[in-house]
């Protein structure tokens, strides 16, 4: 069986101040030719006048656009959907019940949109089933604004996992670093619904038959394949079965209810609504 022993663990979220400081380049560059000051000239800019902007830019490789969120000075940048124009966004703080709950492999209810109309000249964004109207800025204005900003990679230093659960209402829940070169980095939390705690991480080992996160407390066995029993091993004697619970169909719930991500920022346009 081959093995894959992760020593290093990393427990903490990186604040989005020190994010800001890895720039990216916004799609207009530097507007040193042509084609980059045409994107300068297509790009919208939104605002509730509470200093909160949204950016429509266009995107050449997918032929739509690319959001980007912030407070005028830096920008995040918003992660597209496939199968999307580019305004549509994962949001899983707002639900919106009256959405397709699958289709093409993405649950729309716990999608946002911004809504921006350039020949009305409006906008708008929606979290949910909640819209917020924006107003669209003239083009000096917020061009001066774009310019002037720094832009930086969304602010998502984890991302869901596995969510599970005991008889008598715990979670267990292990989420991992949200970029390529962190996917390594896992977390583990425990307790009732609104007050899980993080562990002190030990180890992870993960192969095929599944992976087992140790902590200072005990080790959380979680196996792949559903049909068998993930477990919590306290002091290597105490066994409790644990309830695998999806985490696609259950976001809300991670987001919103379990404590872990109360008061994070997404880096999304509904991060002040």
């Amino acid at each position: 069986m081959n093995f894959q022993r992760i020593a290093a663990v990393a427990v903490s979220f990186a604040c989005s101040a020190s994010l800001a400081s890895e720039t990216l380049q916004p799609p207009w560059g530097k507007e040193e030719n042509l084609g980059q000051k045409m994107i300068m000239e297509s790009t919208s800019i939104c605002t509730d006048g509470k200093g909160h902007y949204v950016v429509v830019a266009p995107e050449e490789e997918r032929g739509g656009d690319q959001l980007y969120y912030g407070d005028g000075k830096t920008f995040f940048l918003v992660p597209s959907l496939p199968f999307t124009s580019g305004t549509s966004f994962l949001e899983p703080r707002f639900f919106n019940k009256s959405a397709n709950p699958s289709f093409r492999g993405q649950d729309w209810r716990v999608v946002s949109e911004v809504e921006l109309d350039r020949k009305a000249k409006t906008c708008a964004v929606r979290c949910g089933e909640k819209n917020i109207p924006l107003n669209l800025m003239e083009a000096g204005p917020g061009a001066e604004i774009l310019r002037k900003a720094a832009y930086a990679p969304n602010p998502q230093q984890f991302a869901p996992y596995a969510l599970l659960r005991d008889t008598k209402g715990n979670y267990y829940f292990v989420d991992k670093g949200a970029r390529t070169t962190d996917q390594k980095n896992y977390r583990v939390f425990i307790g009732p619904r609104g007050a899980l705690k993080p562990q002190k991480m030990t180890n992870v080992i993960s192969d095929s038959e599944g992976e087992i996160f140790s902590t200072k407390k005990g080790d959380l066995r979680l196996v792949l394949d559903k049909a068998k029993t993930s477990v919590w091993i306290e002091n290597t004697k105490k066994s409790l079965e644990l309830r695998q619970v999806p985490v696609e169909e259950n976001l809300p719930l991670i987001y919103n209810d379990l404590g872990v991500y109360e008061g994070i920022r997404l880096g999304t346009p509904c991060d002040d609504q």
